[in-house]
């Protein structure tokens, strides 16, 4: 059996904590004059995978 790859784009973008998988939160490059102080606030930090999408992107990170 051949090793399993990972993503290298998954890899940038997700985080694997503890069995859970981060990620950042989008809208929040560009055309930030105007959004709110309070709606740029509320995007900061990293947020969890949706479970929808929890089994595709664990199949792009097979050693997280």
């Amino acid at each position: 059996m051949p090793k399993l790859k990972t993503k290298r784009g998954a890899a940038k973008r997700f985080e694997v904590r503890k069995g859970r998988i981060k990620r950042g939160q989008a809208f929040k490059r560009h055309i930030l004059t105007k959004k709110t102080t309070k709606a740029k606030r509320q995007l900061r930090g990293q947020v969890g995978v949706h479970e929808s999408n929890m089994a595709s992107v664990r199949a792009m990170l097979p050693n997280g």
